[in-house]
């Protein structure tokens, strides 16, 4: 049995209903275009069946089809036929959605942003439908829509909405010896944040991890909610905002690590150093414990990273 069925057309001219229809029908099955009026399926492909439907259709309009089994004599024709569903092109395109959706994601509500990720997940379910030959494109897409799906997870549990206005200028002075709020099950900004905080403004700080931002202990300073002192401003994230805030943004390795917090974030420029970090975070995170220990581990990655970055820095 040969791999291919090909369907040979030749429609009514005058009829253009049953072209567009016909064509729509066949691109839905990702049927290979060998040339005008020839179309390939697999024929183990679960949408074979839609071609015996075409010539039907075809012939009741008054037009011809026939579908036959092309002999493919050579690896060059079976090459040259490959190719004709080479799906790259297609999951480039979706991949620079799912890049796209994740610069704006950290923009929109839970829902907003659930929607936009399911939406590229039935895209990717249906180009992998249509995908006879799965290959490397194929997991690069996959791989980036379960990357967006991560990015989800911090809004899905509450992350603060972008804040409009300026940052402004602060005295560390004013803000030492005090407690710092923020929610509780920590991730990559507030993580980060959290170890800013005691290392370079407060070193004496506390923390309060809190199920709602109402919660929040009488007089304590508020980070990363929406409402906090310090949160999410424009499309800075929290620790960037706290960098800003207390003049520290001049600080090549702190605006390094803010770079690499910023992108696990909210996403956007991707930066090398930040998939190392994240993997650090979760195996921080995979262990049962409290918050202050998950600071506490976390806060020694940080540590080597800034260290790293210094270094980097003095060698140049």
């Amino acid at each position: 049995m040969t791999p291919f069925l090909a369907l040979l057309t030749s429609l009514p001219t005058g009829n253009s209903t049953i072209r567009m229809r016909v064509w729509r029908a066949l691109k839905s099955t990702g049927c290979g275009v060998l040339r005008d009026g020839v179309y390939l399926l697999p024929a183990a492909a679960a949408q074979a069946a839609a071609l015996a439907e075409a010539e039907s259709e075809i012939k009741a309009a008054g037009g011809f089809a026939m579908t036959v089994e092309p002999n493919l004599k050579s690896p060059a024709q079976l090459e040259h036929v490959h190719k004709l569903f080479d799906r790259s092109e297609e999951y480039g395109a979706l991949v620079a959605r799912i890049a796209a959706a994740r610069t704006t994601l950290g923009k929109f509500g839970k829902r907003k942003a659930g929607t936009l990720v399911e939406r590229l997940q039935r895209s990717l379910d249906e180009l992998s439908g249509i995908d006879f030959y799965p290959g490397q494109a194929r997991r690069q897409a996959a791989d980036a829509l379960a990357a967006l799906r991560e990015a989800l997870k911090p809004i899905a549990a509450g992350e603060p909405h972008p804040a409009k206005g300026k940052i402004r200028r602060l005295d560390p002075a004013k803000f030492r010896n005090r407690v710092w709020a923020t929610r509780k099950d920590l991730w990559v900004d507030r993580m980060a944040s959290a170890w800013l905080i005691r290392r370079f403004i407060d070193g004496k700080a506390k923390f309060a991890w809190v199920d709602r931002p109402r919660d929040r202990p009488k007089g304590s300073i508020g980070f990363d909610y929406d409402g906090a002192d310090f949160t999410h401003v424009g499309d800075q994230v929290t620790f960037e905002v706290l960098l800003a805030s207390f003049s520290l943004d001049h600080d090549p390795a702190l605006a390094s690590i803010g770079r690499a917090v910023h992108f696990l974030d909210v996403g956007g420029i991707p930066v090398a150093d930040a998939k190392g970090l994240e993997t650090l975070l979760r195996g921080i995170k995979a262990k049962p414990r409290g918050d202050d220990a998950i600071l506490a581990e976390a806060s020694k990655a940080f540590d080597l990273f800034y260290s790293a970055y210094s270094e980097k820095e003095s060698a140049r």
